[in-house]
């Protein structure tokens, strides 16, 4: 089996995820799981896809061709992830909006070893405050041997440095 990860972008209108998913279809792939949005007018989207090794070739030239219609579409292929003991947590992140706040937690998790597993972001009108509240949700992977106490006292400081109230749970 081949798997691939598949980005898409293009303006946003009724029925891009049926040309996306058409082909997929057709060549008898899987769509495994995806993340998908409207953005700024655009439609992305990421999409983790398994087809058979014979059915590869065919399929990502179906894929490529929605380009004529307005479909940006990267793919990659990838090898299965090598499984790792780790531990699952979840962070929620809330705060004034100012810039590098994503850029200062992810400089922060990274110099740990915890990986970013999903990420989700918005910045909504603050109520009764006025002004912008940043909001975040991140699914993290720490190596089992990480010291959860530890790693929350060192997001304590960086969310007093970046204005912000941090939570850290185990999953």
């Amino acid at each position: 089996m081949a798997t691939f990860i598949l980005t898409v972008i293009g303006d946003d209108r009724p029925g891009l995820v049926s040309a996306l998913s058409a082909p997929i279809s057709a060549h008898q792939a899987s769509w495994e799981r995806s993340q998908m949005s409207r953005l700024a007018g655009k439609f992305a989207g990421i999409v983790l896809v398994t087809v058979a090794d014979e059915r590869y070739d065919a399929l990502t030239s179906e894929l490529a061709a929605l380009e004529a219609e307005g479909l940006r579409v990267g793919l990659q292929r990838t090898d299965e992830p090598v499984e790792r003991e780790s531990v699952r947590l979840h962070l929620e992140l809330l705060g004034a909006d100012h810039p590098g706040i994503v850029a200062e937690l992810s400089a922060s998790l990274a110099a740990r070893g915890v990986s970013i597993e999903e990420l989700t972001t918005d910045v909504r009108e603050a109520p009764m405050a006025g002004g912008m509240l940043f909001e975040a949700r991140a699914a993290l992977t720490a190596p089992s041997t990480t010291d959860v106490e530890e790693l929350g006292s060192m997001l304590e400081g960086l969310a007093d440095e970046l204005m912000v109230e941090i939570r850290l749970s185990e999953d």
